[in-house]
């Protein structure tokens, strides 16, 4: 009978313990057969290493109509002014004539005296400049023209060169003006112990040869009494 009882004991625990059993095994296969096709779509959304393509927006701005800018007519050319009216040469000039004037610079020369250039008749004419002054125009270079030197100023797009030179006796600051490399005109300033006084010669063509016989005028310069002074004509 005790045996009896212990082959049912047994086979009661064997029946007990089977479903167990087989649970463990149905979880194990869940645990390592279910994940096979679930993981593989895990791996590849944690995956470090895997670029997804993004979506980029293409953003059209709108196309600008480049503002037009009106361009500046052509320079216009300046004209020049026509030459000076010269008298007629005298018949039988003397080899030099006078021409005396108030000093440019009167706070630096001395009250009642002139400045006094003389000049060759046959090379030379006393006349007026542009400005209504009186100068001496060349003969025989046109434009080429001595006149008194106010300090007017100049373009600030003006070079000066500036130099100082001995004409005869006297001692003159000289100050050449350029615009875009072309000279175009000298400045002549100095004066003896009565007058101080500047004189700016002008050209169009020639320069060297006008300024030649420009300093061959300057290098006479000295002053004069008003009492002794040569009448302008």
């Amino acid at each position: 009978m005790q045996k009896i009882i212990s082959i049912l004991s047994l086979l009661l625990i064997t029946a007990c313990a089977a479903p167990a059993e087989n649970t463990q095994v149905q979880r194990l296969e869940v645990e390592t057969s279910a994940p096979v096709e679930g993981m593989a779509s895990q791996e590849i959304l944690a995956s470090p290493t895997l670029e997804l393509p993004t979506a980029t927006a293409v953003i059209e701005l709108p196309t600008e109509t480049p503002t037009q800018i009106p361009t500046a007519g052509p320079t216009p050319t300046e004209t020049p002014l026509p030459p000076l009216e010269l008298p007629t040469p005298l018949a039988n000039p003397p080899s030099l004539m006078a021409w005396d004037g108030a000093p440019t610079y009167p706070g630096d020369s001395k009250p009642d005296y002139l400045f006094r250039l003389r000049y060759d008749p046959e090379i030379w004419a006393l006349t007026t400049d542009s400005y209504g002054y009186p100068a001496i125009g060349h003969r025989g270079i046109e434009y080429c023209v001595i006149a008194p030197a106010f300090g007017r100023g100049l373009p600030s797009n003006m070079r000066v060169d500036h130099d100082v030179r001995k004409l005869g006796g006297i001692e003159f600051e000289i100050n050449t003006a350029y615009l875009n490399g072309v000279m175009k005109s000298v400045a002549y300033i100095g004066g003896d112990i009565n007058i101080y006084t500047g004189f700016e010669v002008t050209f169009a063509e020639n320069p060297d040869l006008c300024l030649r016989e420009s300093e061959s005028v300057f290098a006479t310069l000295g002053s004069v009494n008003v009492t002794q002074a040569t009448p302008v004509p």
